[in-house]
């Protein structure tokens, strides 16, 4: 068993509040969601309101399938142009890592 995760780092384009921040990452983190089947969820700059860290989680039976996921989840994020991409980083998990 895998686990992945994903860290997505966004500057939001002309966002004044933190309402109008929320319209923005709640459908991208929908979207990911429903088309990825992964769990999503904003997870930090909470306060921030041209900032957002989407967090991005995938469990699979190998490693190459939580790659593929997680590649294109960062992809989709990418082709949001209200939102720019920062930084990204994924990190995977094995069950032999603790062996």
């Amino acid at each position: 068993m895998f686990t992945g995760t994903l860290a997505i780092d966004l500057l939001l384009g002309d966002v004044h509040s933190l309402k109008e921040k929320r319209s923005v990452v709640r459908p991208i983190v929908a979207e990911l969601r429903r088309k990825y089947d992964v769990s999503a969820a904003e997870a930090g700059h909470l306060d921030l309101h041209r900032r957002a860290l989407v967090g991005v989680a995938v469990v699979a039976a190998d490693r190459a399938h939580c790659v593929e996921v997680l590649d294109a989840a960062e992809r989709l994020v990418l082709g949001h142009p209200e939102v720019e991409v920062v930084a990204a980083h994924s990190s995977y998990y094995s069950l032999e890592d603790d062996r």
